[in-house]
């Protein structure tokens, strides 16, 4: 979940009153632009996406305007551009049009959770409007704080003045800064990036921090995010339906992280666990559909409900129905199983059976009654299966699911077919 650009992020800086420049969205009208360029002089035209997109000024994705008519061609240009960073590939849905801030000075600030330090953590440098990762180590300072004492401004003053940062841009920043953990830390953010922070003079000469790029991500599971009132659009990418259905059932029991692989996949594999979810997904490559973590003690509800949603997409083409996960701590798996059954079960009342093959392999608690549920469903609805309890090893789990898998493609789809009566 992440937002990027000044049409959202001017929107929720104002919630701590910090400094932004002054931005139009795509709907904006002539007049509305020519009114931005004759208060500030200049536009920059840029595109909109959906979700974190980086890297779009070296790609040549920034416009410039000093004239409507410019600004205008800029837009036509930009407005349903692509954009290719690394593997993902964007398309943009409007413009954004942003005042020009002058300045001689720029500041790159940011507020992360630190796993280096287990604990929130500041970088800045006076060094701004560049990639972070091209500045020399000494340019940049990263100091972790307590979250209980939260971003005291004798921070911000002893890194700026560490970094020999110029005089007059230390006390700005060290009045306006601090602002900034606020938000990051009341509305459920994993990051929070400004880059560049414009120095501009004020009409009394004094320096004013603008911020004229934003950046940040939420916790899903934290629902702090939700009382700032954003749209869900902001936070869709270009994800399949079947990724954006589970995502809605984001609670905060529960996870609910699904990203599908290959679409033309053969195994099925709601995974429990992160740690289960890296080697499966590893082992299992191509032949998996999704890569899902869906630990977290979900409850009853909400794991029949990702149940429905997964076979409803992909149970048909699947071989192997996998379910998988390491030896749980405070996941029910008499819950989790129970759910997973029902929701097996309705789908056949509904589409009629599919044929495929069922491996688990899970531990935790009530597994022994969980498993005796998936028996007798499994038993119920005809289909073959096996089951590994929790000293089964999980690679091995995962190759028995692969073994499984070729010899459903070599025959063994046919035999479980007129097994369970389906025909042509």
């Amino acid at each position: 979940m992440q937002i990027t650009g000044m049409l959202s992020g001017s929107k929720l800086l104002r919630y701590v009153g910090y400094p932004t420049a002054e931005v139009l969205g795509p709907e904006a009208s002539t007049d509305d632009i020519k009114a931005l360029i004759d208060k500030h002089g200049e536009v920059f035209v840029k595109p909109l996406f959906r979700g974190g997109v980086g890297k779009k000024g070296k790609a040549g994705l920034i416009g410039r305007a000093k004239d409507v008519e410019t600004a205008l061609k800029e837009k036509e240009r930009l407005y349903f551009v692509e954009h290719r960073h690394g593997n993902a590939v964007a398309k943009a849905e409007g413009v954004t049009f942003e005042g020009a801030v002058p300045a001689e000075h720029e500041v790159y600030f940011a507020i992360t959770d630190s796993t280096k330090f287990r604990a929130p953590t500041v970088t800045i440098t006076h060094h701004g409007g560049v990639d972070i990762e091209e500045l020399a180590k000494d340019q940049i300072a990263e100091i972790p704080f307590d979250p209980l004492t939260g971003l005291k401004a004798f921070v911000i003053a002893n890194a700026l003045t560490d970094l020999g940062a110029p005089d007059e841009i230390i006390s700005p920043l060290v009045q306006n800064l601090p602002k900034l953990w606020d938000l990051f830390h009341n509305y459920g953010m994993t990051t929070l990036e400004l880059n560049p922070i414009r120095m501009m003079p004020n009409a009394k000469g004094r320096l004013v921090p603008v911020a004229c790029d934003f950046k940040c991500g939420f916790d899903q599971d934290d629902p702090n995010w939700k009382r700032l009132g954003l749209p869900a659009h902001l936070f869709a990418s270009d994800t399949s339906d079947f990724e954006q259905e589970v995502n809605q059932l984001r609670t905060y029991q529960g996870q609910s992280d699904v990203f599908v692989i290959n679409d033309k996949g053969t195994i099925l594999a709601p995974t429990f666990g992160g740690g289960a979810n890296a080697l499966v997904t590893e082992l299992l490559g191509d032949d998996a559909i999704i890569s899902s973590d869906f630990g977290g003690n979900p409850p009853y509800a909400k794991m029949k409900e990702i149940a429905r949603i997964s076979f409803k997409y992909y149970l048909e083409q699947t071989n192997v129905l996998f379910i998988i996960g390491g030896k749980a701590n405070n996941t029910d798996i008499y819950e989790t199983f129970r759910a997973m059954a029902d929701g097996l079960r309705e789908h056949f009342n509904t589409h009629g059976p599919t044929p495929l093959y069922v491996v688990i392999g899970r531990g935790g608690p009530n597994l022994i009654r969980g498993m005796g549920v998936m028996r007798d469903t499994l038993d119920a609805l005809g289909l073959p299966y096996r089951i590994f309890g929790h000293d089964s090893a999980m690679s091995e789990v995962v190759n028995y699911a692969q073994a499984i898998n070729r010899w459903m493609m070599e025959g063994g789809k046919e035999k479980v077919a007129a097994r369970l009566g389906i025909t042509g």
